[in-house]
């Protein structure tokens, strides 16, 4: 079926805390899954006790990128370079072309990123999100159908019902063999799933609300 699918995150390892069932539903149904990651993810203390500076924490989380990458059944996985932790204060029209190209370069038709608020208020998130946003909006991009927002517990409080939910019991293993490979990562998975041998029920939804469709924000759902 080709690459139709765009997710757009900040970080390595965005991708398979939000929508690693998502993404390996589309693999297996012979989609060819995109993502683009703002960073490279080399802000973060953890992982330091890995590697000697923030270049190499860089080089060690797009090595781990790929291992995720081939559990997920990610066909394309693109990196724009900018620093972590300051997506907020770059060049932003530079943000935004970053993603339109990407988009462009793909034709992709549906778009999957963070929720306005970035879920958790993380700027890094929150700016990735504009970004897309800005890149659909731009006129650019007009392969794409449709944008996805993460069911943020705001969107959900506001009155949004998510348009895609998935279940990820059936993909559980799948899904902590992902995190596992986001080694670096090992304290924030635990404190956010636990121990990735057990199911954790309080995570067991992917869920994206339906953003944008054909030149519409937030469109009506079909009754």
């Amino acid at each position: 079926m080709g690459t139709r699918y765009g997710f757009i995150y900040a970080h390595p390892d965005d991708e398979t805390f939000l929508s690693a069932a998502v993404i390996r539903e589309l693999a297996d149904q012979g989609e060819a899954p995109a993502l683009l990651l703002a960073t490279r993810g080399d802000a973060g203390r953890q992982g330091l006790e890995r590697a000697k500076n923030r270049t190499e924490l860089a080089r060690l989380r797009e090595e781990e990128m790929k291992v995720a990458a081939g559990i997920l059944g990610i066909a394309h996985t693109e990196y724009l370079g900018w620093p972590d932790g300051q997506l907020a204060t770059i060049d932003f029209p530079a943000l935004v072309a970053g993603v339109i190209a990407f988009i462009q370069k793909h034709e992709l038709a549906y778009l999957f990123t963070f929720s306005e608020d970035g879920g958790n208020g993380h700027p890094d998130h929150v700016t990735i999100s504009k970004a897309t946003t800005a890149a659909v909006l731009s006129g650019e991009c007009p392969s794409v159908r449709k944008l996805y927002y993460t069911a943020s517990a705001s969107l959900i409080a506001s009155g949004h019902t998510p348009s895609i939910r998935v279940d990820t019991e059936r993909w559980w293993t799948m899904k902590a063999a992902a995190l596992r490979a986001h080694a670096t990562q090992y304290i924030a998975i635990e404190k956010l799933f636990g121990d990735l041998a057990n199911f954790p029920e309080n995570h067991r939804w992917e869920a994206f609300v339906l953003g944008w469709q054909d030149g519409v924000m937030w469109p009506k759902p079909k009754i």
